[in-house]
């Protein structure tokens, strides 16, 4: 079946998020690419471009342009991988899963596992016209539309944890007991396999995190990367259109989204790698507090608000988490696979998402 041009609206020339030639890293046979597409991809007979997105730290993505329309194909790097990592298979699976349910991902029309096209498994999902923002400042926003971006945000992950995954096919894509006993070994183990430096706060945290697990309520689809820079914005409305980057995603604690969610309000304002909102006059700029989003999530799902100590540990863990995947970015700086050339600035924000998460976790 060749798939048709997708006919969004997109702008024949703006490009949701900022795209590069294909970096020296991440070149594959683009011509085993088109010979792979044609028949299924209209168009792709007819001549193939490829270009690569700034960002996606993890999986390399790249746009897909054909005289037909646009598409995005994402893809595991290449060289020595961690174990359960960039898990393109299951990022596929999920938005193929949650198609229909209300919660707005991209189609995922193509899914190859054949190594021997472009050297790893890859997907092909639909192009969505909008807008992404790397700064959670929203510095192109009116005070109301930066309101309602938020909260629109927080509907939005509402509706992710509100699916009912067993009846999506989901009942087997993760374990539904003793998410944060695994998570935190899952992130410990990646810490100790990835790091090129001790960072002492990881130490410590990798010690009283199992210590002081809450204990968990209702399990959901859980994100595992849920940040306003993996959801596309409509190209003119404060809404979101698509939710990005689910190769974090499992069966898990629906708090460990919403306090990774919040993060940025215990991080400082950055012009790179992961930016905060520490700085800025929130009131002033119409974005909600922390307090404002935990109550408005759960109004929205009727769920009772944590505690302050409980939603504590959440930010402490979900900062703990950061780091570690930072140190799987700094990892692949040093085998020279990062998939963005903004990794460094990442890599070098670590050690403040340790500390940060052990100060946090010390004043709960």
């Amino acid at each position: 079946m060749t798939l048709p041009r997708e006919r969004s609206g997109a702008s024949e020339t703006r490009v949701t998020g900022e795209v590069t030639d294909v970096r020296a890293a991440h070149r594959f046979d683009e011509d085993e690419l088109a010979r792979w597409l044609e028949g299924r991809l209209e168009g792709a007979e007819r001549g193939l471009s490829v270009r690569q997105f700034e960002g996606g730290q993890s999986n390399p993505t790249f746009l897909l342009e054909t005289d037909r329309g646009r598409w995005v194909l994402r893809k595991k790097p290449g060289g020595p991988l961690l174990a359960s990592a960039h898990m393109v298979e299951r990022e596929q699976r999920i938005l193929r899963a949650l198609a229909g349910t209300g919660v707005p991902v991209p189609e995922v029309p193509l899914f190859c596992d054949d190594e021997s096209v472009i050297g790893t498994p890859f997907f092909v999902m639909a192009y969505v016209d909008g807008r992404i923002s790397r700064d959670p400042s929203l510095p192109w926003a009116s005070r109301s539309e930066r309101t309602e971006v938020y909260l629109s945000a927080v509907e939005t992950l509402a509706k992710v944890h509100d699916v009912d995954w067993a009846s999506r096919g989901l009942a087997d894509y993760g374990k539904p007991s003793a998410y944060l006993e695994r998570q935190i070994g899952r992130w410990s183990k990646q810490y100790r396999d990835s790091k090129g430096r001790e960072i002492p706060a990881m130490d410590w945290l990798m010690g009283f995190l199992p210590e002081h697990r809450p204990e968990e309520g209702a399990v959901t689809i859980a994100h595992g990367d849920y940040r306003l820079d993996n959801l596309i914005l409509h190209p003119t409305e404060p809404r979101v259109v698509a939710v990005l980057d689910w190769e974090l995603s499992t069966l898990g604690d629906p708090l460990t989204d919403l306090a990774y969610f919040c993060v940025p309000h215990h991080m400082p304002r950055s012009d790179q790698g992961l930016r905060g909102l520490v700085g800025y006059d929130l009131d002033a700029l119409g974005i909600p507090s922390q307090e404002t989003i935990v109550e408005t999530y759960c109004s929205r799902r009727g769920i009772a608000p944590p505690s302050p100590r409980v939603f504590a540990f959440y930010l402490s863990f979900s900062m703990f988490r950061l780091a570690a995947i930072l140190t799987g970015i700094d990892a692949r700086l040093r085998q020279g696979n990062a998939s963005s050339e903004s990794a460094q600035s990442f890599a070098s924000q670590t050690e403040l998402f340790a500390e940060t998460a052990k100060r946090i976790a010390e004043g709960a």
